[in-house]
């Protein structure tokens, strides 16, 4: 079984690639972010051309997730229980769903923009609330992953250089123990290995030339739990996706599982 996460950023930008590469690639499960259309306009029946349902949480404009699956789509929950929301409004980061075998939750987590911003400090409340809401699918028997755009580098490898991120978002000690901690419900960190180069980035800016010379990041996460990591048979970052006019400034990872029963 192949599973998958990418933030698309734009559904409606990235359609055409978006199709190509559910083909190409041989993926059964994708846990999409950054749609950035309502539910109404999610291109639902393109994908069921290729074989795929899905199961979308998303209202427009910048936020929007979903998990696209064509070995079945059931249980699913759309938003984070105990969202503590920012500025009164619960925001469309969080969809989850059983797909044959495998519980997924695919998460958009908040960038958090600024350390001194009230954004950030809705990020790590966010945090403590996507932990609470996994718990219990963690600690369980059948494989679960929760996957997504994280906006956190675990550590310092992740990013091209620790110096260019100093007093920024997405490298903060409290950012990482945020992470740290939602392990602790049972999740481990699945990396992938890079297609290119010697770190798994999976983000890189647009501007300042950051693909082609590898300034990049690596945010975009897998973490699963003991069955679904007892599982893994491989797992890479699908750099060759972010090439050309019209990529994502984010690559798929992609995982490959053996769950036959």
């Amino acid at each position: 079984m192949r599973i998958a996460t990418w933030n698309v950023n734009s559904i409606t930008a990235r359609l055409p690639r978006l199709l190509a590469w559910l083909e190409s690639s041989g993926t059964d499960v994708l846990c999409l972010q950054e749609a950035k259309v309502a539910e109404a306009q999610f291109p639902l029946e393109q994908l069921r051309e290729l074989g795929y349902e899905a199961a979308v949480h998303a209202t427009g404009r910048w936020n929007g997730v979903a998990v696209i699956s064509r070995v079945g789509l059931e249980e699913v929950v759309k938003g984070l229980p105990g969202d503590p929301g920012y500025e009164g409004v619960q925001e469309p980061r969080a969809v989850s769903a059983t797909c044959g075998p495998v519980r997924v939750w695919s998460v958009y987590v908040p960038n958090g923009r600024e350390v001194d911003h009230p954004h950030y400090a809705y990020k790590l409340q966010w945090f403590e609330a996507l932990k609470a809401a996994v718990a219990g699918d963690a600690a369980g028997g059948r494989p679960f992953a929760v996957m997504g755009d994280y906006n956190v580098a675990p550590t310092d490898d992740d990013v091209h250089d620790p110096a260019a991120f100093v007093g920024s978002t997405h490298v903060t000690p409290a950012e990482r123990a945020a992470l740290a901690s939602l392990r602790e419900a049972g999740l481990s960190d699945v990396v992938p290995r890079p297609l290119k180069y010697d770190h798994p980035f999976t983000y890189w800016d647009y501007r300042q030339l950051c693909f082609p010379k590898n300034r990049g990041m690596r945010i975009d996460l897998v973490y699963g739990n003991e069955p679904f990591a007892k599982a893994v048979e491989d797992a890479y970052v699908d750099r060759e996706e972010r090439k050309g006019k019209g990529a994502s400034d984010h690559a798929p990872v992609v995982v490959d599982l053996d769950v036959r029963a």
